[in-house]
């Protein structure tokens, strides 16, 4: 059964079309990798989904409920978590707090219990806490909890910014380009991680990358664009050898 759906969406920006009728179907549990040249319209896909940009024309379905036009906290409080390309930590805070600071967003104890710090806001920030705590040890990364995130590696961030998706229980995370800037050491831990989080947490994955290793390894299927348009969608090994993809993006590397 999809749990999200693009259905026929369309967005031009300055009269260019980034988006053409793009229709995906993203069946839930599945590792979905999107992959294409420069330009081709990947994150904008991404951010017409995610309600960060509205598409000129489209329906965007998530869990049986149309989320066009919504806004981007409302979709996220649908189940909805987003990575992007570049770190997102905020560096003068540890890396406890950086994964905290998105729940506080959705505190419901109100701004009398945080002004006085009632026993409600206390107990909020405990639970706070130990979910956040659950998911650096998920990630591996519960060491290195009471630095700061400036201390970090760039692959180390991206892992954490990985885990904060992780920490509201999201039905569907969207990674933008999660492997940018990683070792080949650091792809492999990527590639088990990501396996760990579809099948322990059931969560569906929807990954743009530029790392064909990794695409082609963990992506239970592949959706290709070029110019705004898709133009294969299907099993990796399908992708490798269809000739219009090859021509567009993969090139030598697929013979390789």
């Amino acid at each position: 059964m999809s749990i999200l759906t693009v259905d026929d969406a369309s967005i031009s920006f300055g009269g260019v079309e980034a988006l053409a009728d793009v229709n995906v179907e993203i069946e839930r549990g599945e590792i979905v990798g999107i992959i294409g040249p420069n330009g081709a319209g990947k994150t904008t896909l991404l951010n017409v989904i995610c309600g960060m940009n509205l598409p000129d024309k489209g329906r965007i379905t998530l869990d049986g409920t149309v989320i066009t036009g919504w806004k981007p906290s409302r979709i996220a409080g649908m189940g909805l978590g987003r990575t992007f390309q570049t770190s997102q930590l905020f560096h003068g805070m540890s890396v406890l707090e950086n994964m905290m600071v998105g729940m506080h967003l959705g505190s419901t104890s109100g701004l009398f219990a945080a002004a006085f710090h009632t026993k409600r806001m206390r107990d909020e920030e405990v639970m706070m806490c130990e979910k956040a705590m659950e998911a650096l040890e998920f990630v591996g990364l519960a060491e290195f909890a009471d630095r700061p995130g400036s201390a970090l590696s760039f692959g180390q961030q991206r892992i954490v910014e990985i885990a904060r998706t992780l920490i509201n229980e999201p039905k569907v995370v969207l990674l933008d380009e999660p492997a940018i800037g990683l070792s080949v050491n650091r792809v492999a831990e990527l590639d088990a991680l990501l396996r760990r989080i579809r099948d322990e947490k059931g969560i569906t994955l929807v990954m743009i990358e530029h790392v064909i290793r990794l695409v082609m390894g963990v992506s239970d299927r592949i959706v290709v664009l070029n110019s705004g348009r898709k133009i294969a969608d299907g099993k990796p090994e399908e992708i490798r050898q269809d000739r219009q993809v090859i021509e567009a993006y993969l090139g030598a590397q697929v013979d390789a």
